[in-house]
């Protein structure tokens, strides 16, 4: 039996051998938004736990801080973009836009709208707050 790995393709993918493109990270996006948007919903049940608990919005500074507001631009570009990932699902469905060149400019589309959205969503909510 030899100890020598004699197969040319590589053990495991890498940024070496993996291109970076548009699908790639749509995917990675993707993922870290759903981890995003379960913690940050469960810090919005807690929240409102307390408030149902002592009519007091726990840590009620920090949310209507502008730290606040960077974590609701977050959470809305998490959320936007999950959305629009299901969007594209639902387009990859029908047989549409399956072409890898139109897949990755369908990526940075939907990455591009996310941040838009967020950034508007989170200056209209503040707007309004204030």
């Amino acid at each position: 039996m030899s100890s020598e790995w004699n197969d040319k393709r590589p053990m495991s993918p890498h940024l070496q051998v993996w291109r970076w493109h548009g699908a790639m990270m749509s995917s990675i996006v993707h993922r870290a938004s759903a981890i995003i948007c379960y913690v940050a919903l469960f810090l919005v049940a807690i929240g409102i736990f307390v408030l149902a608990l002592t009519g007091k919005l726990p840590l009620e500074g920090l949310v209507f801080s502008p730290l606040g507001a960077l974590g609701l631009v977050v959470f809305l570009f998490a959320f936007i973009f999950m959305a629009l990932a299901q969007l594209r699902h639902a387009i990859w469905n029908k047989g549409n836009f399956l072409d890898p060149e139109q897949n990755n400019s369908l990526s940075y589309i939907m990455l591009g709208l996310s941040v838009l959205l967020s950034i508007a969503g989170t200056a209209l909510i503040v707007g309004a707050a204030s």
